[in-house]
């Protein structure tokens, strides 16, 4: 008689399969004026899904309702008279003034998803340009090495649309459970890191070798956290575990065990959640090479 399979590790394969197929994550795939759009269509209750940027059968959904109750041709295309329908949050266009803190609109939405893109998540994607969305805009200024003056201009406009190229390290997964998040856009937010639904006290591995820089309890919601320095602007963080294994200035080898999975700090129950920062911006660990 033949062994059975293993069922864990089928779903784990399972999950690599599908990352595969799936491709490019929505916020590297997506459109800052299609953001913009959701986000206006979202205010209006006709439109549920994520902030992602990708036209699909829900925004189309979503725009054909506000053009019909504003008597409109059912065209599903946001043209300028479904976009005045909208209302302040159907313009200005993104590119046609600067932007800084207090302005509201489309432009303003196209560029928190941006920010998104590029690493530096700025809260909920709403279009209004807060505290949240200025302090990830000059952490980006600082990481382009543009002028760090809190508003975004021509020159910022600019380095924000350039292609988000593949994190050039080897990484290796932290835990053998099932993906349960990706990272991208989730909701009107965006989730910095790739989550796996592993139980409380489940072993989470350092995905490379280096030394760690931080084991200790971490603000922002992070809760007991482990951050491990691999080189070169890289390192990866292990947040919300129930109990840390390591210590600061300690030597790692890859698949390490660093702690245990838990659900600490601002949580929703047990996982473990894996991120991997270039200089500071969040990059896709499931991208890296």
């Amino acid at each position: 008689m033949l062994p059975r399979p293993n069922v864990r590790a089928r779903i784990a394969a399972a999950g690599v399969i599908l990352v595969a197929l799936w491709g490019p994550p929505a916020a590297l795939a997506g459109s800052p004026n299609v953001a913009a759009l959701q986000v206006a269509l979202r205010a209006e209750g006709v439109y549920v899904g994520s902030i992602d940027g990708v036209r699909g059968s829900a925004t189309r959904a979503g725009v054909v309702e506000v053009q019909r109750r504003a008597g409109l041709p059912l065209t599903g295309i946001a043209g300028p008279r479904t976009r005045r329908a909208l209302g302040r949050r159907g313009g200005p266009r993104l590119g046609s003034r600067t932007l800084s803190s207090g302005a509201r609109g489309w432009d303003v939405a196209g560029l928190q998803f941006l920010l998104g893109r590029h690493g530096f998540p700025s809260g909920p994607v709403d279009g209004g340009f807060g505290g949240r969305t200025e302090a990830a805009l000059i952490r980006f200024q600082r990481w382009a090495g543009l002028p760090v003056v809190g508003y975004a201009g021509p020159a910022t406009r600019r380095a924000l649309r350039r292609r988000v190229t593949r994190p050039r390290i080897h990484l290796h997964r932290p835990s053998d459970a099932p993906i349960s998040s990706l990272f991208g856009p989730r909701g009107d937010a965006f989730h910095a890191g790739v989550d796996f639904s592993a139980p409380t006290g489940s072993p989470v591995r350092a995905a490379a070798s280096g030394h760690v820089t931080s084991a200790a309890w971490l603000a922002g919601g992070y809760g007991y956290t482990v951050i491990v320095d691999h080189g070169g602007g890289a390192e990866t963080m292990y947040p919300h575990l129930s109990r840390i294994l390591v210590r600061n200035g300690q030597a790692l080898g890859a698949g390490t065990v660093v702690g245990l999975a838990g659900s600490s700090g601002r949580s929703t129950g047990p996982h473990v959640h894996w991120e991997l920062r270039i200089r500071g911006a969040a990059r896709d660990p499931l991208r890296a090479r």
